[in-house]
């Protein structure tokens, strides 16, 4: 299941750079989610950019490994320490208003020095309205073309629309997150039930044969054999 969590983790596009990863720029400015692999008794950060004035939303789930549990912190771009949870297994923090920089957020799984967790997370900006663009949109047609149908009326429909399938689309990537967390519980709790069952089985199998050979001692004739 943790090879499997690895794999679906790298395949992932809408990831954030890690610590210490070079790379051509900062990340666009946009939601995004990812499911990665922490390591037991290791940290791992991501950082963020954020536009100044916004609201930024994060979410995280601890969906693999034992206990569920892990440590996290969130940093503003001037290295205020915003949020900082210890062994937890989910949580959701907003900033609002945001500054204009990169955010860190760190997942730190030092105090298991055995168990690997699998982690989601997933950053939700509010949705910032290009003005301008719907404004030019708007003003590239002739009232006469129109119709007079009432362009306020329709740019706010789509505003709405476009708003309640973005959370759809939010809703249903943290329920399969819940989903993929409470399998591997499931799953983990299968593979323990089975191996004590077996363990029940082969001591009652033992204490059978040991019973019988006992009660076979009991009834043997230990008389000598006259000559």
């Amino acid at each position: 299941m943790m090879a499997a969590g690895a794999a679906l983790a790298l395949a992932l596009w809408l990831l954030l750079p890690p610590v210490g990863v070079g790379g051509a720029g900062p990340p666009p400015i946009q939601d995004g989610e990812f499911t990665f692999l922490l390591p037991a008794g290791r940290k791992q950060c991501f950082y963020q950019s954020a536009p100044a004035n916004a609201s930024l939303e994060t979410e995280y789930q601890v969906i693999g490994g034992a206990g569920l549990d892990v440590d996290f912190t969130l940093e503003s771009p001037q290295g205020v320490l915003l949020v900082s949870e210890s062994r937890k297994a989910d949580g959701v923090h907003t900033v609002e208003p945001t500054e204009a920089g990169d955010y860190k957020l760190c997942f730190d799984n030092s105090f298991s020095t055995i168990s690997e967790k699998l982690v989601f997370f997933e950053l939700i900006f509010d949705s910032l309205q290009d003005d301008e663009e719907v404004e030019g949109w708007a003003e590239a047609v002739e009232p006469e073309e129109m119709l007079d149908v009432k362009m306020e009326d329709i740019k706010e429909s789509i505003e709405t629309m476009k708003t309640r399938l973005e959370r759809s689309i939010q809703m249903l990537t943290l329920l399969r997150a819940f989903e993929a967390r409470d399998r591997n519980l499931q799953e983990g709790n299968l593979e323990r039930v089975n191996f004590w069952s077996a363990v029940n089985m082969a001591v009652l199998l033992l204490v059978a044969v040991l019973q019988v050979c006992t009660l076979k001692r009991f009834f043997q004739d230990k008389r000598p054999v006259p000559t």
